[in-house]
């Protein structure tokens, strides 16, 4: 932790060297033009987020009232991400800051303690949620994770409980957040507070819609087991709709090969369950489920945690709405 609040600092002082040349982050579905901002988009309200999740989320609330910028770009690794000198610029700009805590975000800690942010919204995903451990379940591969945890016991040092962040593919949680993030909109830009109000009550109507079209899927299946040759980020769905899982790995595994004896125990379960579709996630080279897909027959589908998306959806404006009725889709395949 000294070395991450050591570099948070270093990079903080670089941001205010490089403070008049900010470049720019990616919102409003393309990258931001900054030395091209009108009078009007300058009186905007800056909302900052570190994921899609919640930049989503801000845009379909605040509407063109708002400048919502997201710091981690479409098909990067949110997990390896270290925010430049222009992130933490504009951090500090924003009239609202969105980020989903957890240990992937730990650097926004040191970030945000190194200027005054008393005129600012903040909001962290995780505080406002119910958050549930990582776990490693049947056949999981845990890897690093746990022989980080027995070094600890060796050294007599604590071990430090993980929380799954994908808080927001619970679509409960979701409504909260954007909730949320309503509610800091009209405390920011009081004027506009009935457009925010408006625009919350239509999305969380949309969710619900959401919501209930995939619990009839659930409801209609005819098993509620779903494999994952791949890392798992979707516990919050699960729970959420009463599904069973398995999965390679957790959510937030730093591994990519898990070992041949939990490729062995996906490929028994599909078998022996006649399991139809094996999932990997977004974003991933999706070799663990070709491999499980070519060994059982089972069909390799994504299943989207909205963690993040590609380019071509970002530019196509792809919402966390459509992900999920990708995933209502992805479950009939795999429930049927």
């Amino acid at each position: 932790m000294n070395d991450t609040v050591k570099k948070t600092a270093a990079l903080f002082a670089a941001a205010a060297l490089t403070a008049s040349f900010c470049s720019c982050g990616f919102g409003g579905g393309r990258e931001d033009e900054t030395a091209k901002e009108t009078e009007d988009s300058a009186v905007k309200l800056s909302i900052v987020t570190t994921i899609f999740p919640q930049y989503d989320f801000s845009r379909q609330l605040a509407g063109d009232l708002a400048d919502v910028t997201m710091l981690i770009g479409p098909g990067e690794e949110a997990h390896t991400y270290e925010p430049t000198p222009q992130d933490i610029i504009r951090i500090q700009n924003a009239d609202i800051f969105i980020y989903c805590g957890g240990e992937s975000e730990s650097w926004v800690n040191g970030i945000l303690g190194s200027f005054d942010t008393g005129d600012m919204q903040i909001i962290d995903m995780m505080e406002l949620c119910d958050v549930v451990e990582e776990e490693i379940t049947e056949g999981m591969d845990g890897g690093e994770e746990h022989e980080g945890n027995e070094e600890s016991k060796e050294t007599g040092g604590a071990e430090e409980k993980e929380y799954d962040e994908h808080v927001w593919t619970s679509i409960d949680n979701a409504q909260i957040i954007s909730q949320a993030i309503a509610d800091a909109l009209c405390e920011a830009d009081e004027a506009n507070s009935p457009v925010y109000r408006a625009n919350c009550e239509k999305y969380l109507s949309d969710l619900s819609s959401v919501k209930k079209s995939i619990a009839q899927t659930v409801k209609n299946g005819e098993r509620r087991t779903v494999v994952f040759g791949d890392r798992f980020p979707a516990r919050y769905f699960t729970e959420e709709f009463g599904l069973e899982y398995y999965a390679a790995f957790p959510g937030c595994a730093e591994q990519s090969e898990p070992s041949a004896g939990t490729v062995a125990f996906l490929i028994d379960k599909i078998n022996e369950e006649e399991i139809p579709v094996v999932f990997t996630i977004e974003l991933s080279n999706g070799k663990v489920a070709d491999t499980i897909a070519e060994s059982t027959g089972a069909k390799k589908l994504c299943f989207n945690s909205a963690h993040n998306v590609t380019m071509e959806q970002f530019l196509n404006g792809v919402t966390y709405i459509d992900l999920m009725k990708q995933n209502d889709e992805a479950l009939k395949a795999a429930l049927y």
